[in-house]
C-alpha cells in the first residue's frame, strides 16, 4: 500500500535568482545564478548531482520540449534531464520529479530547476498557450483576469458582500503582499501603496483592478534533493519534505452548472490529501506560514478556505484582522507573493519553497523579513490552468525529521 513521500526526502540546497525584467541576461544566465546559489547552499559541485528536472511552461522561451537546456547551461555531462511543463505549476512538478526520484532509489541528489524569460516574449500577461477542449466555448474571449474577476463576482453574491465591500477584502489581501515585498529585494514590484489608492486602482476586470493581477516576470530558482537520512552529511539544518500531492481537475467546471465559480476543487483536493499524507488534523493550528498562488487576490481569498485555514464564506475576517499578516498567526506570502515577487511560471513554485526553505532556517533577507515566531511547517500552494479547469500542487515542509 502507497504510504507517500513524508520524510523520505530533503532539501540541502535552494537558490532563486531576483526576479524581474532582465533585457540583458539570457535564460541561461538565470539558470546558472539560481543554481550556483543553490551548489553553494549545498556545499556540493555539479558533478555530484545525479539527474536534473527542468520545468519551463512556456515553449516560446525554453528552447524546445527537452532537458537539454538545463544540461547546456550548468554543463551536465551524460546524465538523465527531464522537462516537466504543468501549467503555472510546472516549478512544484519540477521538485516532485526529484523526490520521487531520490525517494525510490533511482538517485541520490537531484536538481529541480524552473526558469522562464517572460518579457522577452512582449506579452504583458500570460502568453497564449491555445485552446482546451473544455475552453472552445470561451476561445478567444477568455482571459485570466476576466475568468477570475468570474470568481470574485460569485464570491460576493454567494456570500452577501457588496462590490464596495468585496473590493476592499480583496484590496486588503494584496496589501498585505506588498508590505512583505517592499522590504525583499529579490522582488520585482517593490512599492506599497495605501489601502484607498489600491482599492481607487484603474478596472482590469471588474471588480479586479490593477492591485488585484500578478504581474510575470522573468527569473529562475533551484533546489537540490537528497534522501533525509543523508541529509545531516550536507547541512545542520536540511529541511524536510512532509507531502507532495498533486489534483487535476477534468474541466468539467467549465462546461456545466454542477461548479459554482465560488471555489478551486483541485486545492481542496489536492490540500486534503497533502495533510493527510503529513499527519496533520487541525491546518488552522498546525502549519507556521504558507506561500500561496496569488496570480489573482481572489484566488489567494478562496485558497484560505479551500485548505481548511478559514471557513467557507468567511475569510474576509481573517484577512481584516491580520491574520495572514508577517506578525500574524498564520504568514502568508512573507517574500510577497507572485503578486510582488513576480511570476516566472517555471520558477514559481520553486520560489514559494525556496521562501519557506529560508524561513523555516531562520535565514530569510534581510533580517527583518524574518517571522519572529517558532516555525515548523510551512505549505506552498502552486495552481495552473483557469477556474473550472485547474491542476493544483500542494507540497508541506518541515524542519524536524
Amino acid at each position: 500500500m502507497a504510504k507517500g513521500i513524508k520524510n523520505k526526502t530533503a532539501i540541502i540546497g535552494m537558490g532563486c535568482t531576483k526576479f524581474g525584467e532582465f533585457w540583458d541576461k539570457s535564460a541561461d544566465d538565470l539558470i546558472v545564478e539560481a543554481c550556483q546559489e543553490a551548489l553553494r547552499d549545498a556545499g556540493i559541485k555539479v558533478k555530484d548531482i545525479d539527474a536534473a528536472w527542468w520545468g519551463a511552461a512556456v515553449e516560446d522561451v525554453s528552447f524546445g520540449r527537452s532537458g537539454v537546456p538545463l544540461a547546456r547551461a550548468l554543463k551536465l555531462k551524460n546524465i538523465p534531464v527531464t522537462r516537466v511543463e504543468n501549467y503555472c505549476a510546472t516549478g512544484t512538478e519540477a521538485i516532485r520529479g526529484a523526490c520521487y526520484a531520490v525517494a525510490s532509489g533511482a538517485c541520490d541528489v537531484a536538481l529541480a530547476v524552473g526558469c522562464e524569460k517572460l518579457k522577452d516574449t512582449g506579452f504583458g500577461g500570460l502568453p497564449d498557450v491555445g485552446p482546451g477542449e473544455e475552453f472552445k466555448f470561451y476561445y478567444p474571449n477568455f482571459t485570466a483576469p476576466g475568468m477570475f474577476a468570474q470568481v470574485a463576482n460569485a464570491y460576493f453574491r454567494r456570500y452577501g458582500l457588496s462590490r464596495e465591500e468585496g473590493k476592499r477584502m480583496l484590496a486588503r489581501v494584496s496589501w498585505k503582499s506588498h508590505q512583505n515585498g517592499v522590504m525583499n529585494p529579490r522582488a520585482h514590484l517593490r512599492v506599497a501603496p495605501d489601502l484607498e489608492s489600491m482599492i481607487a486602482a484603474p478596472i482590469i476586470a471588474d471588480p479586479l483592478s490593477l492591485f488585484d493581477c500578478c504581474g510575470v516576470s522573468d527569473g529562475a530558482a533551484a533546489a537540490i534533493v537528497v534522501r533525509a537520512e543523508m541529509a545531516k552529511d550536507f547541512r545542520a539544518d536540511p529541511i524536510y519534505i512532509k507531502a507532495l500531492q498533486m489534483s487535476l481537475t477534468p474541466g468539467t467546471g467549465l462546461m456545466h452548472q454542477s461548479w459554482d465559480c465560488t471555489h478551486i476543487h483541485s486545492t481542496r483536493i489536492a490540500g486534503a490529501k497533502a495533510y493527510e499524507e503529513a499527519g496533520i488534523s487541525v491546518p488552522r493550528e498546525e502549519i507556521s506560514l504558507m506561500e500561496v498562488h496569488d496570480c489573482f487576490s481572489i484566488n489567494e481569498l478562496i485558497t484560505y478556505e479551500c485548505l481548511g485555514i478559514s471557513p467557507v464564506g468567511e475569510a474576509r475576517h481573517d484577512v481584516e484582522a491580520g491574520f495572514f499578516d508577517l506578525d500574524g498567526k498564520i504568514p502568508c506570502q512573507s517574500d510577497g507573493g507572485l503578486k510582488c515577487f513576480g511570476h516566472p511560471i517555471g520558477a514559481s513554485g520553486i520560489r514559494m519553497a525556496y521562501e519557506i526553505y529560508k524561513q523555516l532556517q531562520g535565514k530569510a533577507e534581510p533580517e527583518k523579513r524574518q517571522i519572529k515566531k517558532d516555525l515548523r511547517l510551512g505549505l506552498t500552494h502552486n495552481l495552473g490552468g483557469f477556474p473550472g479547469s485547474t491542476v493544483c500542487s500542494v507540497a508541506l515542509f518541515g524542519n524536524e525529521l
